[in-house]
């Protein structure tokens, strides 16, 4: 099983990781291990096709996309208690 762009992990910890979960999954145009497609924002495990992309970069869609790129203002795409620091 050749290495998915997502990972850096060293061939030991690549075995360890597949045998946890030994599925791919493609998303943002990219091979991933399954636990390593996360949020970076909240780092939560993100499902393929299930999350935002903002500049290349996978985020949950709510509350992290909508915090950070959504509109801002009262009662405007649901995350107005959710500030980032």
């Amino acid at each position: 099983l050749p290495k998915p762009s997502c990972c850096a992990r060293s061939v030991p910890q690549l075995t360890q990781l597949l045998s946890v979960a030994a599925e791919k999954v493609t998303s943002l145009g990219k091979d991933w291990h399954r636990p390593c497609l996360r949020c970076e924002k909240c780092n939560k495990t993100l499902t393929s096709g299930g999350h935002a992309e903002h500049d290349g970069k996978p985020y949950c869609n709510h509350p992290c996309y909508a915090a950070l790129f959504g509109p801002k203002g009262f009662g405007r795409g649901g995350a107005e208690s959710h500030t980032f620091k």
